[in-house]
Order: C-alpha cells, then sequence, then structure tokens
C-alpha cells in the first residue's frame, strides 16, 4: 500500500507564520535552514539547548505545509504543555493519551480524518501499533517530528526501549521527511540516532549548547538543607530541587514546607492522580518551588523556572544539562545550584554496578565519570559542559561561580598534615565525620567512649569551621592522599601519597574553602532595563487570565514577554505586536487587557 504522503504544493511563506502565529520577528541560529530543508522533503537531526527553539523547527513547517505533522513524545505532560502553548497562538493542536476515553479518542480520529489538525502528538508505544500504522497511511502526513530523539539509542543518557521502533516509519513512510530533535546527544549518540531511524542522508544541525543566561554554580555539600534554604531565599520566582531518592525528595519537601515556602515532593510513587495535581500547580504558579527525582524530567516545559538545584549528584553530564535547562527557558537570568558530596560518589557508583542492565554498565560509569569530574572541578563551568558535548571553547564565560569567584589558592602543608595526623591516629577507622570532631576537640561520647579526647590531634583545628575541615578532607580526596573505603562504612583512610606530605617532604596548595556562594558580583548575562513595577502588574494580569482559561500562566506569554512589554511600553494594538511573542491571535485574545494596565500605569494609576 502506498503511503498518504501530502502533496508538495507551494507552501505559506514560513517567516510570516514566524510572526503572525508566533510573535517573533526574526528566527534564532540554525532554525531557518532546519525549516527549509524540511520544506524541501529532507530528514534532519536538530540539536539545540533546552529553550533553544527546537520546536520551531518542526512546528512551522507542519503550518506551511499541506497535511498534518505527527510529534512524537515520550510524556503525556510534555505533550499537553506543547498543545496547551499551541492552541493558545491558534494552531490546531492535538494529542492521543491512553488517558483518552473511547469517545474522545473516535472524535480525536474524525477531525484528524477530516484534516482539521495540524499537529498530532503520541507516544511511540502508541505511534507503532499496527492499527495506528494502518489509519495513518489513510491520511496525508507531511512531517514525522521525534522529540528527545537521544531515547532512541544504546549510548543515549535516557534510552527506552519503545523509540527503537521508530525505525520502521522509514520503511512504512519512505516519501515523509523526519525531523529528529534533542538537546543532549554527544558524538556516538548522534551517529546511532541517524542509524537507528535510517535517516536518508539528514541536514545535521548542531546549535550551540550554550545557555549564557544560566549561572552555574558547584557547593561543596555541608549541611545541606542549609545551603538549599539559604540558596532559594535568595532566589525570585519558581524552582525545582532534583535529588536522587523518593525518601530524600519528602523529607527536602517536608522540610521546605516547614520553613515556610510554598513547596510540594513528585517522584514516581506517589499516585499518578497526585502527581497530576502537583505538576499542574508548578505549571500554575499555586507552587513555587517542586522537589522532585528525575521522574519530574522531561514532562517539564515552564518557561519561567528561575533557578535549578541539585541536591544530589546527576549521574550524568546529559541528565545534568538537560535538568539545569529547565531554568530560564525563557531567555531571561537563571541560575542552577549543585551540591557535591564525595559520599555521593560512592553511593552512585554501587547503583551503576548492581543496576538490572549489565549490557549499558560500563556506558554509565563512562558517563559518570564525567559528571563527577565536572563537579570536582577548579575551572571555568560552562568550558567543561560546551567541551564535553564537542563544542570547544578557549575563553572562560564570565557567568559561574568560577570564573565570578575564582578559588584562591594558600599553603594548606601544615592543615594537610594535621587531618592525615589526626586519620592517622584514629586508626583510619573513622569517618569524615569523626575526624573532624576529634581536630575540633568535641567531647560526644564516641569520642570519649574511644579515647580519642586523649590524642595528640584533639582540638587542634577548634580554630576553623566544621565545614572548613569537611571541604579541606575532601580535598586531599580529590587529590589522592586520602581515600573514603565504602565496605567500611565510609571510613577514611590514608594513600601512599600521604607518607610525603606527613613528612613535610612535599609542599601542598589548596583551595581556601568555600561553603557559600558570592552573590555580589554581576552577572555577565544581563537583561535589559525594564520598569519592574510595571512587570508586576503584568505578572499579575497574566496569572488572573490564566486562572480564568485554566492554563499555565507561561502559556499566555513568558517573562521574556512581560518584560519585554515593560521596556517598550506599547500603547496601541501596532505597538503591542511588535512585543517579542505577540502574534495576531494572542492579540485579538489578550492585546486589549495588557494594553489597558499599560495605559493605566503609565497615567500613573
Amino acid at each position: 500500500m502506498s503511503s498518504a504522503v501530502a502533496p508538495q504544493s507551494p507552501v505559506i511563506q514560513h517567516q510570516q507564520l514566524l510572526k503572525d502565529v508566533f510573535g517573533y520577528d526574526s528566527y534564532r541560529d540554525g532554525q531557518q535552514t532546519v525549516i527549509e530543508h524540511t520544506l524541501a522533503g529532507n530528514d534532519s537531526l536538530v540539536l539545540m539547548p533546552t529553550g533553544g527553539g527546537k520546536s520551531l523547527c518542526y512546528q512551522i513547517p507542519a503550518l506551511a505545509m499541506p497535511g498534518t505533522c505527527v510529534v512524537v513524545s515520550p510524556l503525556i505532560s510534555l505533550m499537553k504543555d506543547q498543545v496547551d502553548a499551541l492552541q493558545a497562538a491558534g494552531v490546531r493542536a492535538e494529542y492521543l493519551t491512553s488517558a483518552q476515553s473511547p469517545e474522545q479518542t473516535q472524535q480525536l480520529f474524525r477531525a484528524l480524518h477530516d484534516g482539521h489538525i495540524k499537529l498530532l502528538y503520541v507516544a511511540p508505544e502508541r505511534l507503532m501499533q499496527l492499527a495506528f500504522i494502518e489509519r495513518l497511511h489513510h491520511i496525508p502526513i507531511n512531517l514525522f517530528a521525534i522529540d528527545e530523539a537521544h531515547c532512541v539509542s544504546h549510548w543515549g543518557h535516557d534510552f527506552r526501549q519503545d523509540y527503537r521502533l521508530l525505525g520502521n516509519l522509514k520503511r512504512q513512510f519512505p516519501g515523509v521527511p523526519i525531523t529528529a530533535l534533542t538537546a543532549t546527544a554527544d558524538l556516538a549518540t548522534r551517529h546511532d540516532i541517524i542509524a537507528q531511524l535510517g535517516l536518508d542522508d539528514p541536514y545535521v544541525f548542531k546549535g550551540s549548547f550554550d545557555r549564557p543566561n544560566i549561572r552555574y554554580n558547584v557547593l561543596q555539600k555541608y549541611k545541606p538543607f542549609e545551603q538549599l534554604k539559604g540558596f532559594v531565599q535568595q532566589q525570585e520566582g519558581s524552582g525545582i530541587v532534583y535529588c536522587n531518592s523518593r525518601a530524600k525528595v519528602d523529607d527536602v519537601a517536608a522540610k521546605l514546607a516547614a520553613a515556610g515556602f510554598n513547596a510540594a515532593g513528585y517522584h514516581a510513587g506517589l499516585e499518578s492522580e497526585i502527581r497530576d495535581v502537583i505538576q499542574q500547580g508548578f505549571l500554575t504558579d499555586r507552587y513555587d518551588i517542586i522537589v522532585a527525582t528525575v521522574a519530574f524530567g522531561m514532562g517539564i516545559n515552564k518557561s519561567d523556572v528561575r533557578y535549578v538545584v541539585h541536591y544530589d549528584l546527576p549521574r550524568s553530564v546529559e541528565s545534568y544539562y538537560q535538568e539545569t535547562g529547565r531554568a530560564g527557558r525563557d531567555g531571561m537570568p537563571a541560575e542552577a545550584l549543585l551540591l557535591f558530596d564525595e559520599k555521593d560518589v560512592s553511593r552512585i557508583q554501587q547503583w551503576i554496578a548492581n543496576g538490572d542492565n549489565s549490557d549499558r554498565q560500563d556506558v554509565e560509569l563512562q558517563k559518570f565519570a564525567a559528571m563527577e569530574a565536572f563537579a570536582d572541578a577548579q575551572t571555568c563551568r560552562r568550558q567543561i559542559l560546551l567541551n564535553y558535548f564537542s563544542q570547544f571553547s578557549a575563553n572562560h564565560c564570565g557567568n559561574c561561580d568560577i570564573c565570578l569567584d575564582p578559588p584562591k589558592r594558600f599553603d594548606g602543608s601544615v592543615e594537610a598534615q594535621k587531618i592525615l595526623s589526626c586519620v592517622y591516629r584514629v586508626g583510619q577507622q573513622s569517618t569524615p565525620q569523626h575526624v573532624v570532631d576529634v581536630l575540633r576537640g568535641k567531647q560526644h561520647k564516641r569520642i570519649v567512649e574511644q579515647g580519642h579526647q586523649q590524642l595528640t590531634t584533639h582540638g587542634i583545628g577548634k580554630d576553623q569551621s566544621e565545614g572548613y575541615w569537611h571541604n579541606l578532607i575532601f580535598q586531599l580526596i580529590h587529590q589522592g592522599l586520602l581515600r573514603i573505603d565504602i565496605t567500611q562504612n565510609g571510613v577514611l583512610k590514608l594513600t601512599e601519597g600521604a607518607r610525603a606530605v606527613l613528612k613535610g617532604e612535599q609542599p601542598l596548595t589548596l583551595a581556601v574553602p568555600r561553603l557559600t556562594l558570592n552573590r555580589g558580583k554581576a552577572a555577565k548575562a544581563t537583561v535589559k532595563n525594564y520598569d519592574r513595577a510595571l512587570f508586576a502588574k503584568l505578572k499579575h494580569l497574566r496569572k488572573s487570565l490564566a486562572e480564568q482559561e485554566d492554563i499555565p500562566p507561561f502559556v499566555v506569554f513568558s517573562d521574556a514577554s512581560l518584560a519585554d512589554m515593560a521596556d517598550k511600553l506599547p500603547t496601541s494594538s501596532a505597538a503591542f505586536l511588535d512585543i517579542s511573542g505577540v502574534g495576531l491571535t494572542k492579540l485579538d485574545r489578550y492585546g486589549d487587557a495588557f494594553l489597558q494596565v499599560i495605559r493605566s500605569h503609565l497615567d500613573g494609576h
């Protein structure tokens, strides 16, 4: 049977769609070239950062060509967000999931067959069902767009078996172009995506992986909840806190709520109805903070997340990059904070080693080693991230903790000798916390029981804080002078390299411990100087309109659009149409309300 391919008749001018539908005057880097290749019937692989504009690369061709675009997406929540945003812009988009009733499904199929749907979002397992494939053969399909395409690859950090079946699309619909899109794929993953999907000499666009509006910060984990609380207190807007276990999600969320923050926890152990309520509450700004496992992952398309915190170490650079990429998707300044503890390293290595998939064990261990190296580094964070994705950069970014507050060095030989000597005198049988307690002269029960208050190292470090000594211990671990023995409950052991330092034969340079972020310096990424009071009024209006329509506020307008309004101060429909993100549908739907607030503000009300 021949596939029903949409005829390649003259297309609508895509530049006009960009302005009229989506409200943008110009394309971002790479978008136009990808779109033109797609309109010419060619396959594409698009690598763009989260928030880099991947969606427009298939949405505009879908609207420009006759027929329907089928979009493959891994999560219902992600489909819903995309469809909400498209419908708000006046686009006929729908999603098909197993949660819909038979009546809803039949209604959707009728609309599909009648040519009333321009973009249909489906999960890979639904798309590859024989009955659904048969149905698509009777519909003019103009494009298949495969979002989160790294899921198709064995080498990818988020491999999914269902995605492997998508290789059949080329055999079933040989004349329909495929656009595969991802924000996170190293070189091996890129090659595998092309092979697995059977892409025909695809145009490959590799955009910059740089997200200059995100400030990357790493802190040595010490009293992590206090560090988290201090960080969040200095933030504006909403944020996500990632933890590696469900129990920790529950604990951190409860502590934040008890401390007065509007926070909720989210993980796969919760009932689906509760997860839906929490996720919707975050999207609609009822919750400011979501504490989550990676189950929250790809389903978040909220453009105005202002910060992401990793309470625990992620398992790969790709995961870290993707999760931090949830922040600042609107291009406004955002922050990422990673709390790093050497004990997390051993724990995660054990998880990987004990995992079900032995075939992927080596791949995952290599990826985790790269993540550990990032957390441990003393050089520009952004440089390391970009280099990992083969975007080699010789320049420091000026917007990470290392660039804004470079580590200060000192001769740490004496401090190192104090630590190493103490580890030796407690018999190399104590945890870092116990060694710190001995150094600081504590007299608690365990120290007295073991007679450690009698040691010559007891109290020799009482002039410095607990966090100071913890930080130096981990620096000695990083430099190979100490190791944590995970087979003996995490006790500290001396390495052969410690001997020369203990004897004073080898000087040692250490970094001055840093347990809080220096927030006094301005970030390199700055935003235009807009009217903050008007911005607050516009946000209030946006929230009110969103509640009336039961959609997330950012679907009405992004923070970036509101900032542009508060900067340009439009008072007419023509001027409002010049605002970034304002298309004809949004002008018609929201223009009068926003213009009224702007005029009233300018009149001093």
